[in-house]
């Protein structure tokens, strides 16, 4: 048990007994106490104040005193401000802890728990590669499937891949106009790029048809319709839809192309998934639901033979489900997989890795399965994530201007091999050891970058402030971990065998109390669905030790014992910062 869960149940007990009053551990406030007063954890004493009939100053004087005369081994003092219960934590309590953490290889991650969670991400088009917001979809999914799984979940992880529609067959017309028979491997393209181009040359094409339309006359909307590219692209479509063989080819031979690119970007990123779902497998999934939401009266065809569900007494509108012509919308088809899904994992919570454009789409989505009494309903979760822009401003696709993914990556490579060989001090390392270095230091910096901001919020990436070795970066963290292994190397692995009985100094126990959280942090980034809370913590644990160790010598400490806690303390701090890292999918380097 933390000491946070300690602090709040010998609370409630405290309070129990000396008011006979019901208190539950989750009903008391716990916070780490301010810089400026002494302790290092707060009791919030306000909620209490008004049901016991005390003033904060007497409530906080009777509590200190009870929870100290009942816990003498957990705490050695405490001192009321102003409402606010400020409990200092024995020193002899920190040192069995920091024997027991250190013992353990898993240290944080929290027992099984029976329960099986399916994070979806990445859901990527097949007309062009990956992107800026592609990364951090990939990180954000992967890192909260890693978190989930740290904390005894069985995860599986899903991407659907969107490989059927208009977009795609622009790419595809575009290619038969335009390539004279060129592929990937002739020009020596990336597929995934290679597909892109076309799906470019299509819009530019579009654009000159219409211009052309309108300057002959034509109404810019008319001119639209009536472009000839774009009525090719609706036919190729329809093609498609009826099984016209030589259009299946094409299609089957483009995304051929885009999958390897995908491939080779992933394994890059280091992201995957468990299954892959295909949307030209899906599209005409939740047909039957559809019936079925009919003759429970959960939805109603109007006049034209369209299908509705009316969402209004829930706060939202009328959404269509089936068009008149009999053919699904997204939200039928999505319906269906989560049904599918359920039936082949059975897991008892879905997430949805999606952009905020989409929250009201996922809003209808889970009362659609709610009203349709679905198993898979209450579990449906979206995690909504912000755009993530560049300081030149928004990404178009169609126009070419979206930060491509792969471009992205060997930027930040090439930064931080700039930046590593302007600190000097990789001399020692052979050519295949700086290429592995680099790619950790640009790939971490990439995802610190985009994982330590709140998930819900928009952000700007900016590459070169993202590797700088001395902010709030990837980088700082990985270099910090890699001063500590060197540390290690030349004084030798701590033998965990310290006895200890002098005063802890404040700033080995700041390490200790961040130490002590870890497991409470990845829960809570667990729980909230958000990585950079994890992503903060290793970040000030990190600045914890540079903190700690200006101060204070580990090889030359005051005493043999003083030097065993310190190693104690420097080995642990690097099993942490690894772990929460690794959890992120951010590796850290033995020397750098």
């Amino acid at each position: 048990m933390s000491v946070v869960a300690r602090i709040k149940e010998v609370t409630a007990e405290a309070i129990n007994r000396l008011y006979s009053v019901d208190i539950q551990p989750n009903d008391v406030l716990v916070n780490a106490t301010k810089p400026e007063f002494e302790g290092e954890y707060t009791v919030v004493l306000f909620a209490f104040v008004k049901q016991l009939k005390k003033s904060p100053d007497a409530l906080g004087q009777e509590l200190g005193e009870a929870i100290l005369a009942s816990n003498p081994g957990l705490f050695s003092s405490f001192n009321i401000i102003k409402g606010f219960l400020n409990l200092t934590i024995s020193d002899s309590y920190w040192i069995p802890f920091l024997q027991d953490a250190y013992s353990k290889n898993n240290f944080g991650y929290g027992a099984l728990t029976g329960q099986k969670v399916m994070v979806e991400y990445s859901s990527p088009n097949t007309n062009k590669p990956l992107h800026l917001g592609h990364l951090r979809n990939n990180f954000l999914g992967w890192s909260i499937a890693e978190i989930l799984k740290a904390t005894g979940n069985e995860v599986v992880k899903t991407c659907i891949v969107n490989d059927r529609g208009i977009h795609i067959c622009k790419s595809m017309i575009a290619w038969q106009l335009f390539s004279e028979g060129a592929t990937p491997k002739s020009t020596g393209t990336k597929g995934d790029h290679f597909v892109g181009d076309y799906y470019v040359k299509f819009n530019d094409a579009y654009k000159r048809e219409v211009d052309e339309l309108v300057a002959g006359g034509m109404d810019k909307e008319t001119a639209e319709k009536e472009a000839p590219i774009m009525k090719a692209t609706q036919q190729m479509l329809l093609d498609w839809e009826a099984g016209k063989p030589e259009v299946m080819e094409l299609w089957r031979t483009m995304n051929g192309w885009v999958y390897k690119g995908f491939e080779e970007t992933y394994q890059k990123i280091g992201s995957d998934f468990d299954k892959t779902y295909y949307e030209s497998n899906t599209y005409l999934l939740g047909k039957d639901l559809v019936e079925n939401g009919l003759a429970k009266g959960v939805f109603y065809q109007k006049e034209d033979g369209s299908v509705w569900i009316d969402l209004t007494a829930d706060g939202l509108d009328e959404k269509l489900v089936r068009r008149k012509d009999g053919t699904s919308v997204y939200i039928t088809q999505d319906i269906g997989l989560a049904e599918q899904k359920q039936k082949e994992f059975n897991a008892s919570q879905s997430i949805y890795v999606v952009g905020d454009e989409q929250n009201y789409h996922f809003k209808v989505l889970k009362l659609i399965c709610q009203k349709l009494q679905l198993p898979s309903a209450d579990g449906i979760y979206h995690l909504s994530y912000g755009m993530v822009e560049l300081p030149t401003g928004k990404m178009k696709s169609r126009e070419g201007t979206v930060v491509d993914a792969d471009d992205l990556v060997q930027e930040m490579i090439n930064i931080a091999k700039q930046k590593t060989e302007e600190l000097g001090k990789v001399k020692d390392f052979t050519e295949s050891e700086l290429a592995e270095l680099y790619e950790t230091i640009g790939l971490g910096a990439l995802k610190f970058f985009l994982l330590r901001v709140d998930p819900k919020k928009k952000m700007v990436f900016n590459p070169e402030e993202s590797i700088d070795f001395h902010g709030f970066t990837g980088p700082f963290i990985q270099y910090t971990h890699a001063r500590i292994k060197s540390i290690l190397r030349k004084t030798g692995e701590p033998g965990n065998n310290v006895s200890f009985h002098m005063p802890l100094l404040p700033l080995e126990k700041e390490l200790l109390v961040l130490l002590e959280t870890f497991p409470a942090v990845i829960a809570d980034a667990a729980s909230e669905h958000d990585p950079s809370k994890l992503a903060i913590y290793v970040f000030n644990l990190a600045k914890a030790f540079n903190s700690f160790y200006t101060e204070h010598s580990i090889a030359h400490a005051e005493t043999p014992e003083k030097k065993e806690l310190r190693l104690l303390l420097a080995g642990l701090t690097a099993r942490v910062i690894k772990s929460g890292m690794q959890v992120l999918g951010i590796r850290v380097p033995e020397r750098m």
